[in-house]
């Protein structure tokens, strides 16, 4: 057993040569590894004279110890140097100003629509949402759509599989849901995203509309006209902006008007609108002979491009930072 001293003359020199983590590791699998030199003297011990096991199975175990020790220490010196190595590389100069973070902002969408949401709050609108996922009830057959009318070509959207659900194309179910839970009169405005199959500069398959219902004992067309200008005129800081209306067709009101306001040297339509047609009102629990009301609805995403003087819609969905960070 002259050989042991010798082993550990050998592990301790080797440990002290190798200057990162992995070559102590493999240094020590010669020594200590299930075919390492000491692990081979233990097997043999069998193979020597029973007076001589016991006396050669002590050294080879305190031979063990100490390069097990002396791999211990070597790994913390290693651990040591190399965090001396880090903070010398890594080193940083904390008298320089930091780095800071970028503060994020509001999507312009979202900026239009919460700013379109106060103007109506200050006219006495409550503001709901509904899902966007809806039944063909809610989207179609409770707004005076009747199953194969016409007006739903107008409404091609994304139906989910068995064709009882898709996702609305406007927020006037949100006005049905609220009827339903709530009793005239009601001033609710219902903002939300909407998808139709469309894409092009100024149409995609999913867009953001706002649409507001008033409905009363006493309410008219003219309560009508007197919100919609009242809104566009706050909403431009525009005083003088004139607002006219063209008659049109919904089957959700009778009579229905598109919106229109004054844009340069002409007129721009900016949303439609109309008195909620009876069949609406009953659909939604309402006494259509006792109360009326008007409806109206715009897209926000038009508002924005109007506001920003953006002319692609495409570009508030394109995630570009560069056009985003003009509204930050």
């Amino acid at each position: 057993m002259s050989d042991v001293e010798a082993i550990v003359a050998n592990a301790l020199a080797e440990f002290a040569a190798v200057t990162d983590a992995v070559a102590l590791e493999n240094t020590k699998a010669r020594f200590l590894g299930r075919g390492g030199v000491l692990t081979d003297l233990l097997k043999n011990l069998g193979k020597l004279p029973a007076t001589e096991r016991r006396e050669a199975g002590s050294r080879i175990n305190d031979a063990k110890s100490r390069i097990e020790q002396a791999l211990d220490a070597r790994r913390q010196q290693l651990r040591e140097d190399e965090l001396d190595r880090r903070l010398r590389d890594e080193s940083i100069d904390v008298t320089q100003p930091g780095r800071g973070t970028h503060r994020g902002g509001l999507h312009p969408i979202t900026r239009v629509r919460f700013r379109v949401e106060a103007l109506f709050r200050s006219l006495g609108f409550d503001v709901a949402e509904g899902p966007e996922i809806e039944s063909d009830f809610y989207n179609f057959t409770a707004l005076n759509m009747p199953e194969h009318h016409p007006a739903r070509s107008m409404h091609d959207t994304f139906y989910l599989e068995g064709g009882k659900h898709l996702l609305r194309t406007h927020t006037s179910p949100i006005q049905i849901h609220y009827m339903l839970r709530n009793r005239p009169p009601i001033r609710v405005l219902a903002p939300g995203r909407v998808y139709r199959s469309d894409s092009d500069a100024t149409h995609s398959p999913m867009f953001h509309q706002v649409e507001g219902l008033w409905v009363d004992e006493r309410v008219s067309f003219a309560d009508l006209k007197g919100v919609t200008a009242e809104f566009l005129q706050k909403f431009f800081d525009c005083s003088d902006l004139e607002v006219r209306f063209r008659p049109s067709f919904f089957p959700f009101t009778e009579p229905s008007a598109e919106i229109d306001m004054s844009f340069g040297a002409g007129w721009l339509e900016i949303g439609g609108c109309g008195m909620v047609h009876p069949n609406v009102l009953r659909h939604a629990g309402v006494d259509s002979e006792r109360f009326q009301g008007f409806a109206f609805g715009m897209g926000i995403d038009r508002l924005a491009m109007l506001r920003y003087g953006v002319d692609d819609l495409r570009l508030f969905f394109q995630n570009d930072l560069r056009f985003l960070r003009q509204f930050s």
